[in-house]
């Protein structure tokens, strides 16, 4: 993407997440080429990866899936027994 150093300044952000996607963005100066913003790599050359709202809600749905299919752990234990060891039969502590 090319765009003028005046546009530019009216849309950093925009631009900046682009560049951070990957994207290359060119500002100009007079029609000429002046300058390319890029993504800062972190960690010598480990590239910083943003996940798209798409991207993210499907790993959401993904966990959910694999949840859903693990077997229940405690499947005699409820929340209202979970604690019946510390009280007596007439509900008071021991």
């Amino acid at each position: 993407m090319r765009i003028s150093m005046e546009q530019a300044g009216e849309r950093v952000e925009e631009l900046v997440a682009r560049a951070e996607r990957g994207e290359h963005v060119i500002i100009t100066r007079n029609g000429q080429d002046a300058a390319v913003l890029r993504p800062v790599e972190t960690q010598g050359t480990e590239k910083r990866h943003t996940l798209s709202l798409e991207e993210r809600r499907q790993i959401l749905n993904e966990i959910r899936e694999r949840v859903a299919q693990m077997p229940d752990p405690f499947p005699e234990e409820t929340a209202a027994r979970s604690q019946d060891f510390l009280y007596d039969e007439h509900g008071l502590p021991k």
